[in-house]
């Protein structure tokens, strides 16, 4: 059976055994109209006044965006909110758009012009925030002062949104391998906070943490960090939106950044969370192409998502296509400092060990692999690939094929095979019934 998997821009198609199992989101019909959609949110919000009632001639106002990474559909939400801005007695110059990296490389002039477009970029001010510059930042406080702590509770967050009177969050939801799901208050902490508050965040105890994984937010140390922070800051106004597998608006959520929020996770969890009857003993997943799989760092989220349905000692062939290479320095570096996934694992949960940057990214990467052996086929050459553990795969058909072979010899019978093609957009969970 022919089956076709977004890699890069393109996707390619490959052939999967006849009795395999394909899992696709929840068919959604997408939105006709997204401009008259965002419109009508931000007018009729959840939990909050109307966005135009909020506005006050001479405000100062910041806007976070999501960085390249991500597949905001920002060409259609900026230009609503920024013209109610504008029409309130908000001057463009007082308009400050800040792309929330987090701790992500900065984006590069093109990168701006792909997830802005020219129109918006040509007219407002934009500044990607720096994680590493405390000079872009200011200490908020988030509690009171205690003995001992002077300054009290709080975090490092970027300037230009806690100087702005207004404040207002962007972004998409979807399931998250460790924040449960993206959006939210992910748009403050990690997006615009200092290096220090998202390291804390993403430490070993909280990757390691049970419940932080997909779809799960009650109980979850890393989502619950990451909204309590953004409430503290008082953010005016969120909008935030779903997507469905061919990155169509399938939602727009905008007020209050937790009822939204809320609203929008029950929509992104109607369409992702999908039932199995059984784990499988070979899983093929996608990173969900172009922008998601630019680099491995970040397809790990389709190695993991395809756990959820992989059998221990079962196969994961990931298929992303990686064209800027491994990911950030230190990514590349701390992969490679161990011989071995386990290795990495018993390093990160060791007494005493303090957390660098990326290893949040890796520790998710071991646990998949203290579990299934990965195959990865992606334009990455063979020494890049192994440097990661990685087990190379040229050819997805091929290498599909005797991986199937190798299991049925060790199995003795024909091994489940199970097909995201949509990576993160489809979380398996199995039915108990």
């Amino acid at each position: 059976m022919r089956v076709h998997l977004p890699y890069g821009e393109h996707g390619i198609d490959t052939e999967v055994p006849d009795g395999a199992t394909v899992l696709l989101p929840e068919a959604v019909e997408p939105i006709a109209d997204p401009d008259a959609a965002v419109r009508a949110a931000i007018a009729a919000p959840i939990g909050r006044r109307p966005l135009r009632e909020m506005v006050r001639a001479g405000q100062r106002a910041a806007i976070v965006v999501s960085d390249v990474t991500r597949p905001v559909p920002n060409p259609v939400i900026l230009p609503p909110i920024l013209e109610t801005l504008e029409a309130g007695g908000v001057r463009r110059d007082d308009i400050t758009i800040v792309v929330g990296t987090g701790l992500h490389r900065a984006s590069r002039p093109d990168e701006h012009a792909r997830f802005l477009g020219e129109a918006i970029l040509s007219r407002y001010r934009v500044v990607d925030h720096d994680a590493r510059d405390a000079s872009t930042q200011v200490f908020y406080a988030t509690g009171p002062r205690t003995p001992g702590r002077p300054v009290g509770m709080g975090v490092w967050l970027n300037r230009e949104y806690l100087n702005a009177g207004l404040r207002i969050l962007t972004g998409f939801v979807e399931p998250h391998l460790f924040a449960g799901y993206s959006g939210g208050g992910k748009a403050v902490l990690p997006a615009i906070a200092g290096a220090d508050e998202i390291m804390a965040n993403h430490d070993a105890r909280m990757i390691g943490h049970p419940k932080a994984t997909w779809c799960t937010t009650h109980g979850n140390p890393i989502f619950e960090k990451m909204r309590d922070v953004a409430l503290k800051t008082d953010p005016s106004f969120i909008v935030n939106v779903t997507l469905d597998e061919e990155k169509r608006m399938t939602g727009v959520f905008a007020g209050e950044l937790a009822a939204a929020h809320d609203a929008a996770i029950a929509q992104a969890a109607r369409q992702a969370i999908r039932p199995i009857p059984h784990l499988y003993d070979i899983v093929v997943a996608t990173n969900m192409g172009y922008p998601a799989d630019l680099v491995l760092y970040q397809a790990v989220k389709g190695m993991s998502v395809a756990a959820q349905a992989c059998a221990t000692g079962g196969a994961i062939l990931l298929v992303a296509e990686c064209r800027e290479g491994v990911g950030g320095p230190e990514y590349a570096e701390l992969l490679r400092s161990e011989a071995s996934p386990r290795a990495l694992l018993d390093r990160f949960e060791s007494d005493g060990h303090l957390t660098v940057h990326d290893q949040w990214q890796a520790q998710v990467q071991a646990m998949v692999q203290a579990r299934c052996d990965v195959w990865l086929h992606s334009s990455l050459d063979r020494a890049a690939v192994a440097s990661a553990h990685l087990r190379y795969a040229p050819d997805v058909t091929r290498t599909l094929e005797a991986i199937v072979g190798s299991k049925r010899a060790e199995l003795g019978r024909q091994p489940t095979v199970c097909v995201l093609p949509f990576g993160q957009l489809t979380v398996p969970r199995v039915d108990r019934g």
